[in-house]
């Protein structure tokens, strides 16, 4: 029985921990129990929940939970290092001002090179040893190297925080407990959402209160996540898009049409999923996050997409990489340049795969076409919105160019986005339609709730809310339950990871 228990507790790379696990809401529960009991004492409730971070994190990655302490210790170091600097400055205890700059500048580039150079090599080693060995002629064996699950994540995270004080927009962290429970922590630690310290910090120190509309939400949230990831994308995933993505040439263009509008809801559940329990979680620990998706696939336009989906990492990377660049300062081309290169490195950040780069580079291409059009065909402002019969096509357009893209995001190589593409263009065989949608009844039925639940107004989510408020802890675990019974029907044996795990 020990040995079963110690066996659950140390790392699996099998069965990596994840919230939608029975074991999480296991841990969890115990968890939330120790950290009522901390309420009045803040440094031990902060010292408890990095703790239970960092074994959280170990449960993903093994014993790659040290690069976190790393990326951890030297941000800090060097932020801390900064402010000081900017103050001394400010006091006039430094002659030199262009020579505080200059400090400075080299302390982020310090920082910069530790954190992207973790990233450079547990992520893209391969990828461009690969290419460089092609360019030269040689024979290239990929070496075993292991990609910790999130560093994308909380190295973003990090960076962001010491960009932050540089620029003047954040004071440091008073200390590395602060810093380390803000890196850490577990709700957001392996797939966000890319939580900004200027807005996180604040709440540390705050007294811990949870009220009940931060309850009511919390359980909102972790239920319609749940059921996003364990019913809707695991279900779709494994009993019909992979079985196309697999073997796209052994099925009708038809089926691979089908295939990719599945994979499309596949990865808004899966992703959107993991936010909303994030945020849930966090809301059940007197914490609040941002929202991460706001119903994508009603998106107008390519820029319209990118505000609604994946809010955190399109936001971070407009701010710490577009206006970086130069953003719309530097000229019209110079703006267009810029949006295709940013969308060039959000694609190699998503994985070390020319498909990745392929697809950032095509919403990138768009985004520059769609400013330009709107600007000089269209001449509306930026915050024009269109009505009607205009609307409807606009969001059909919009929602077919996403899904196209995805289809080189979720291949593995050109060759099966062009099979996928040529079947569906060419060998697309309508009248074995009804045939496949009798076949899979029950996953093209969660795929148009998914599609539809797009649709519901705000209002209904908020009675929802209402509803667990007014009914309290006897409500909010009778409707878990539910949720759980229905994952329990429907789930396969083995864990399905995130899919932003491996990202």
């Amino acid at each position: 029985m020990i040995d079963r228990i110690l066996q659950q507790l140390t790392y699996n790379p099998e069965e990596p921990l994840i919230f939608s696990s029975g074991l999480f809401l296991f841990l969890f529960l115990g968890f939330s129990f120790c950290y009522m009991l901390m309420q009045h004492t803040r440094t031990l409730r902060l010292l408890f929940v990095t703790a239970f971070s960092y074994y959280f994190y170990y449960k993903s990655s093994g014993f790659y939970f040290f690069l976190l302490a790393v990326v951890t210790l030297s941000d800090y170091i060097i932020a801390q290092r900064i402010a000081t600097l900017k103050a001394r400055d400010a006091a006039g205890q430094i002659a030199n001002g262009k020579s505080v700059n200059s400090k400075s500048k080299w302390l982020v580039a310090l920082s910069l090179i530790i954190d992207l150079g973790l990233l450079a090599y547990f992520k893209y080693t391969n990828f461009f040893a690969g290419m460089w060995m092609q360019m030269v002629g040689g024979n290239f064996q990929p070496w075993d190297i292991f990609l910790p699950v999130g560093i994308s994540f909380f190295t973003f995270q990090s960076m962001s925080y010491v960009i932050d004080v540089y620029r003047g927009d954040l004071k440091p962290l008073p200390s590395l407990l602060d810093y380390a429970f803000y890196v850490s922590f577990f709700p957001q630690l392996v797939a966000g959402p890319i939580v900004r310290a200027r807005d996180f910090a604040p709440q540390i120190r705050k007294p811990l209160v949870i009220t009940p509309d931060m309850f009511a939400r919390g359980v909102f949230f972790i239920m319609i996540g749940l059921f996003k990831k364990a019913v809707i994308s695991d279900y779709i995933s494994l009993n019909f898009v992979d079985r196309i993505f697999d073997n796209p040439s052994l099925y009708t263009g038809v089926e691979n049409l089908l295939g990719a509008y599945g994979y499309a809801m596949q990865i808004y559940c899966d992703f959107s999923g993991y936010s909303d329990m994030a945020i849930g979680i966090a809301l059940l620990l007197g914490f609040r996050f941002p929202m991460n998706f706001n119903a994508p696939y009603t998106s107008q336009s390519i820029t319209d997409f990118w505000r609604r989906w994946h809010i955190s990492l399109s936001s971070w990377i407009r701010d710490y990489i577009y206006i970086s660049m130069g953003g719309n300062r530097k000229g019209k081309v110079r703006q267009y340049v810029n949006l295709i290169v940013t969308m060039l490195l959000g694609g190699l950040w998503h994985g070390a795969s020319l498909n990745f780069v392929a697809w950032g580079g095509m919403h990138g291409v768009a985004l520059a076409v769609h400013k330009w059009m709107r600007e000089n065909i269209f001449h509306h402002d930026k915050h024009y919105q269109s009505h009607g019969i205009r609307r409807v096509l606009a969001v059909v357009l919009t929602f077919h160019f996403v899904v196209f893209c995805w289809i080189f995001f979720r291949n593995h190589t050109f060759a099966d986005s062009w099979t996928m593409i040529s079947k569906i263009f060419t060998d697309f065989h309508p009248e074995v339609f009804m045939q496949v949608v009798e076949g899979y009844w029950v996953v093209f039925a969660m795929m148009a709730f998914g599609y539809v639940s797009h649709f519901v107004p705000d209002r209904w989510c908020d009675g929802v809310v209402s509803v667990i408020k007014r009914g309290g802890v006897v409500v909010a675990a009778l409707l878990i339950a539910v949720v759980i019974f229905i994952v329990i029907q429907v789930k396969s044996s083995e864990i399905q990871p995130f899919i932003y795990f491996q990202f």
